[in-house]
């Protein structure tokens, strides 16, 4: 039976565009779903640890599933697991693709158990990102270190603050995917093609790079390890969990995603960038995803509290 769980994978990926990121995490949420329902069911023992749950499932169990040992199984993520909102949301999208796909694309079933299970419900949060000064911060500590490779590592992080790419789509930058006029193209979720345009800090960032950059064994990669091979993301997330620390802000859950964010804050309360060209620029399908950077800073509440006719009295 994990031909079907296999067999899904590949419908996600090959036509629904999902990412290799996804997919594992598709694997990762509907492997605890297995075993989840193999022990509630006893199937098998309660201390069991297994390999592969997948190959335990058959189809006459999977069809057998009701909407109330769904419900069983966000309880156990919530006791069993201590999950948080956003993950039991995420496992539950899983299991919602996973049915879909039994229901409509395999005719397995004729009720998805599915349609009556709501998601657990997400408080709108602020992204975590950097302050203008702490940006400018951070590229000083860079390029004040000195250290082999800071100019590979200004240049990468330029480019994140910049340009807010994702941090699989920064690695595989190759040099024929910038253009003589600045343009950048970058390829985003799902295999999904975007064009965005380097500005003049993130040139002379890859510039200067290029000067110490040396022979590689990729020779279309732009960044590149220590090995002369294209750069990995564990690699780059180390690097900037280094760079945070020397800069004072390791204590505040800085990631690489988080300069993501600070990238699509900067251009919409600085440059005030429209939300439909901020929705390009990150690559976002629906603009939904792109309002949570339309929060209003501290500043920009004071100075609307200060503005009210009142204030002076």
């Amino acid at each position: 039976m994990s031909l079907i769980f296999d067999n899904f994978f590949l419908y996600m990926s090959n036509v629904k565009g999902r990412s290799h990121t996804t997919i594992d995490e598709y694997r990762f949420d509907l492997m605890i779903f297995s075993k989840f329902l193999l022990k509630s069911r006893k199937l098998i023992d309660e201390k069991d640890e297994i390999k592969d749950y997948f190959s335990l499932i058959d189809e006459d169990l999977l069809k057998s599933v009701t909407s109330i040992e769904i419900l069983e199984y966000m309880n156990y993520l919530v006791k069993g697991r201590s999950c948080l909102s956003p993950t039991r949301a995420r496992k539950l999208a899983s299991l919602r693709s996973f049915y879909k796909y039994l229901t409509v694309h395999l005719k397995l079933m004729d009720v998805d158990p599915m349609n009556s299970i709501d998601g657990p419900k997400l408080g709108k949060r602020i992204p975590k990102f950097l302050t203008l000064e702490e940006s400018k911060h951070l590229l000083e500590t860079i390029k004040n270190t000195k250290q082999k490779y800071w100019e590979r590592d200004y240049a990468i992080t330029t480019i994140f603050l910049n340009c807010g790419l994702r941090l699989s789509e920064l690695v595989g930058i190759n040099f024929s995917d910038i253009g003589s006029d600045g343009s950048l193209r970058v390829i985003g979720k799902g295999n999904k093609e975007r064009l965005i345009y380097l500005n003049e800090a993130c040139i002379e960032a890859i510039e200067s790079y290029k000067l110490v950059r040396g022979e590689a064994k990729d020779k279309n990669a732009l960044f590149l390890s220590r090995l002369k091979t294209r750069i990995s993301p564990k690699t780059i997330q180390h690097l900037m969990v280094k760079y945070f620390k020397l800069a004072g802000l390791g204590n505040r859950g800085f990631s690489t995603h988080k300069l993501r964010h600070t990238a699509a804050t900067l251009m919409y309360q600085h440059g005030h960038v429209d939300i439909r060209v901020l929705r390009d620029v990150l690559g976002h399908e629906n603009i939904s995803l792109t309002q949570i950077y339309t929060h209003t800073s501290s500043e920009q509440i004071k100075k609307a509290i200060d503005l009210n006719p009142l204030s002076n009295l």
